[in-house]
């Protein structure tokens, strides 16, 4: 389909396309993660593995056998999708290929999209979890010296609310150690490389410094990073340059199946359970829960996480009035 086509497609035509994204062709959803290209010989050729469509275990039962012809995607998925038509009809706009945009319309119109007014939940651990991560990363750290790269990442994660990509090294970015500075008033901040481009700087709390300090002496640096100090924040072991996403997530699941196994030989498997079902992104939604809750201004921490507006910050975390609702409706009574 070239562009021409697309000028003349219309609300139904998106729709249809929805359809198709909803039941896919079995051949063409894997349950693995391929590359699209491959490199061979130099040159970047199509994978034959690759399929657009991915279909994966939660990450507490890996070992289910997923059956393609029950894929179903999640409403973020799908809004992912109305998200992507969106920008390229906008794009086409802009550079006057085409005057209008169904998408709005096919939105509006589509039967998958259902509204969700159902309660808000945040993929976080609970205070008692999050003590129990950390002591675990300690107690690794401590038993192994490699593991001190597992605990500084755990309590930076958590600490300053970054997501992954921001410990990580990328193309245009690697974060370093002078990424820490200091202001005229000896304040620590951090500078991030966040969504959309954008760097921002996030407050380091004085308690957060022990740590960083601690991975420091491990790597045999002065106890703080200078102005102008080139270290790589997350250093390979083997080889040069910083870890990848995929590298800072797999020592991150380290100290999760560690402390899971240990706070379910304590307190039983319902206690620990989220500890295993946890991704890297609860991480930031502990650190800026845990500040919800002990009263931080939202406009503060909406601009160390790196929101667009506190209004953001207000949606995604703020549950003081569902918890207050669920209070008042605990005690009804049947009779």
């Amino acid at each position: 389909m070239n562009l021409v086509d697309h000028v003349n497609l219309r609300k139904a035509d998106i729709l249809r396309y929805i359809d198709f994204c909803v039941a896919p062709p079995v051949n063409w959803i894997s349950s693995q993660l391929y590359d699209r290209f491959s490199l061979e010989n130099g040159y970047f050729a199509s994978n034959p593995k690759w399929t657009p469509f991915r279909q994966t275990p939660p990450k507490y039962d890996k070992e289910r056998v997923l059956d393609p012809k029950k894929y179903k995607p999640s409403l973020q998925t799908l809004e992912s999708t109305f998200v992507a038509l969106n920008s390229f009809y906008r794009h086409l706009i802009d550079e006057e290929t085409c005057f209008g945009n169904p998408v709005p319309l096919a939105k509006r119109d589509c039967k998958h999209l259902i509204k969700d007014s159902q309660v808000k939940t945040i993929s976080r651990l609970t205070e008692q979890q999050w003590q129990y991560l950390l002591d675990t990363a300690v107690e690794l750290a401590e038993n192994d010296p490699l593991l001190e790269r597992n605990l500084f990442i755990v309590a930076t994660m958590k600490t300053l609310f970054l997501r992954l990509s921001e410990l990580s090294e990328r193309q245009d970015w690697t974060p370093i150690m002078s990424n820490f500075w200091t202001d005229e008033d000896n304040n620590w901040w951090f500078k991030a490389y966040g969504k959309g481009k954008k760097i921002r700087d996030i407050t380091v709390p004085s308690g957060y410094l022990p740590f960083l300090k601690r991975y420091r002496e491990w790597r045999g640096l002065s106890p703080l990073p200078s102005r102008g100090e080139q270290t790589i924040l997350v250093e390979k072991i083997r080889g040069r340059g910083g870890l990848t996403s995929r590298q800072i997530s797999r020592l991150i699941q380290q100290v999760f199946d560690a402390a899971f196994e240990k706070m379910k030989s304590e307190h039983g498997l319902d206690t620990a359970q989220k500890l295993n079902e946890a991704t890297t992104h609860y991480l930031r939604h502990t650190g800026a829960s845990m500040e919800i809750e002990r009263a931080r201004p939202l406009k503060d921490l909406s601009e160390d996480l790196g929101h667009s507006s506190s209004a953001t910050t207000d949606t995604v975390y703020v549950q003081v009035e569902r918890k207050k609702r669920a209070s008042t409706g605990k005690n009804r009574k049947v009779e």
